[in-house]
């Protein structure tokens, strides 16, 4: 992973710190982002390898602001992974239809974090 670089939009601070130290794991660069505004900013600053993406966010929700990232010519190229802890039955369908590359469900499971996420980076 050297040289990778991931973006973590999460507004939980218990969650985004144990991303966080899961990500200090690894060579991730890790830049976060409390609401999807903020992570849109930070997507178009650093085009980020890889995007977490709450689902639930205060504001612009997870799945509005991928389909926004979706939509610029720029940023559509970077794999978007839905994170989600109020997981129901067609919630993953929705995240794909956004454009979401991924589905983790919270509370996240800390031993296969890292070889999740990395299968959607090349």
């Amino acid at each position: 992973m050297s040289g990778k670089s991931i973006l973590v939009v999460e507004d939980n601070p218990v969650n985004m710190k144990l991303v966080r130290v899961l990500l200090s794991r690894s060579d991730w660069q890790v830049f976060e982002a409390v609401d999807a505004e903020k992570g849109i900013d930070l997507a178009r600053e650093h085009h980020p390898d890889l995007i977490l993406m709450d689902v639930q966010l205060p504001g612009m929700d997870g799945l509005s602001a991928t389909r926004a990232l979706k939509e610029d010519p720029e940023l559509k190229g970077i794999p978007v992974v839905a994170l989600t802890a109020d997981a129901m039955p067609g919630d993953e369908e929705k995240a794909r239809q956004a454009g979401c590359a991924g589905y983790l469900t919270k509370p996240i499971e800390t031993r296969s974090f890292l070889a999740d996420i990395a299968r959607f980076v090349s």
